[in-house]
């Protein structure tokens, strides 16, 4: 995600959001002030969690949202990563 997404609990907000979804995976702030999520979970749950990523918690400003897919890696739980 780009835009003002970095100092608005986007981090924590996307936690609750995938744990809520029964998303796995993890979150983290990159160096150039946007952020990556990395999920897995079922069509229906990563559309959800894709959504909310295009507005984000109440403070943020999503301008962009890019989507790749990848080889699945079998997480076990949804993490913040620092």
């Amino acid at each position: 995600m780009t835009g003002t997404v970095q100092g608005v609990f986007y981090r924590a907000t996307a936690y609750e959001v995938a744990v809520n979804l029964g998303v796995t995976g993890w979150v983290m702030n990159l160096s150039d002030g946007s952020v990556l999520i990395e999920a897995e979970g079922t069509d229906e749950q990563l559309n959800k969690l894709v959504e909310w990523s295009k507005r984000g918690p109440q403070f943020a400003t999503v301008t962009d949202v890019e989507i790749i897919d990848g080889e699945l890696k079998g997480f076990i739980d949804f993490q913040i990563r620092r």
